[in-house]
This record gives C-alpha cells, sequence and structure tokens, in this order.
C-alpha cells in the first residue's frame, strides 16, 4: 500500500446500513462511519429524528479510503450501482428526504466526478438520475449501535431481507474491486444462482 494521503467520500442512498455494508467489502476503503448531514435544524441530531423527517438530513456514510488502490471515481459507480439513484426521497420501503440518493463532495475535483458519474450512468437507467449533489455540509456521527450494523446484525429480518441480496450484487458486479472475495463462501449458493 503506498502512503498516499487517504481521502474521504460522503454519500447516502436509503438506510445507511445498507450503505455501510456495501462499501465495507471494498478493497481500498479503510473505514465507513455511519451518520446525518444536510439538515436544517441546530445541533446533533438522533437517529429518532432523523427518522422523523423533520431534521431534513439524510442518513449517509463517510467513507475514508485510499485513493492510490480505488478511485473515488470507482466508488461512485459502485454507490450508484447499489441503490436506486432514479427514487426521489427513499429506497424500497425506507421512504422520507432522509432516504434521499445524495452525494456530498469535498472539493470541486469532487463535484466534477460526482457530475461526471451521474452522467455517464444515466443512459443505463429507463428514468432519470434523482441523485443530489451538494456541498459538504457537518457530519454528525450516528449513535454507536448503528455502526458496522450489518456486521453485528446480519440474521436480523432487514438485514437478510435487504441487505445481503445487495452484497451479492455487489459481489457479482464489482468482483474485481471487492476484499478477498473467498470470504464470503457462506453466501457461495446464493451467488451461483443469480
Amino acid at each position: 500500500m503506498s502512503d498516499k494521503k487517504l481521502e474521504l467520500m460522503t454519500v447516502g442512498g436509503g438506510c445507511f446500513w445498507c450503505i455501510e455494508a456495501i462499501f465495507n467489502e471494498v478493497n481500498g476503503v479503510q473505514e465507513v462511519v455511519s451518520g446525518y448531514m444536510g439538515g436544517t435544524v441546530p445541533g446533533t441530531p438522533t437517529y429518532r429524528e432523523v427518522c422523523s423527517g423533520w431534521t431534513g438530513h439524510a442518513e449517509v456514510v463517510q467513507v475514508n479510503f485510499n485513493p492510490s488502490v480505488i478511485s473515488y471515481e470507482d466508488l461512485l459507480i459502485i454507490f450508484m450501482t447499489s441503490h436506486d439513484p432514479t427514487t426521489l426521497n427513499g429506497q424500497g420501503a425506507d421512504v422520507g428526504t432522509q432516504y434521499r440518493s445524495v452525494i456530498f463532495y469535498h472539493n470541486d475535483k469532487q463535484k466534477q466526478i460526482a457530475e461526471l458519474v451521474a452522467n455517464e450512468i444515466a443512459p443505463f437507467y429507463e428514468k432519470p438520475i434523482m441523485t443530489e449533489i451538494s456541498p459538504l455540509e457537518t457530519f454528525h456521527k450516528a449513535e454507536d449501535v448503528h455502526q458496522n450494523y450489518y456486521a453485528n446484525n446480519q440474521t436480523v429480518g432487514y438485514c437478510s431481507a435487504v441487505i445481503t441480496p445487495k452484497l451479492i450484487r455487489l459481489r457479482k458486479m464489482h468482483a474485481d474491486k471487492i476484499i478477498q472475495p473467498a470470504r464470503f463462501s457462506s453466501f457461495g449458493e446464493q451467488v451461483k444462482t443469480l
């Protein structure tokens, strides 16, 4: 691994448990932290407040990554193909502005890359891309129970019904970018059926 400086990416696309689980499997990602961003009320929001939809915050993840291993552009492609960027304010049964598809850019270069990726990926969808591209705002780390949620709760109904299928799809679509594919042998039979 090179000593190149790590970079940050901040995105939201539905429940942060899903997006966190996706990026925890990507080679070059050093850390993924679930949290909240983009709200209109002061102070640090709680999960319950954000879920109410009243604060205006989105559930997001901050991804600390090594750009010499994986590029910001590749991370955004993984992000845009790991959720439905054509739905406004929701993903599946998770509905509300807190579940919106959003890229919070950290600098002008990230903004340009985000716009480029959104434009490049648009022809692959029948509906228009609804992903918001906005400047970085204050990041509020979510409560500890939400960190590494999937890793700690794989047998919970939501995890097995919603997150596990997303991970199977990730492993199929982006096999060359995930960490040690062999470690996912427990899902081997499910992957073979795709």
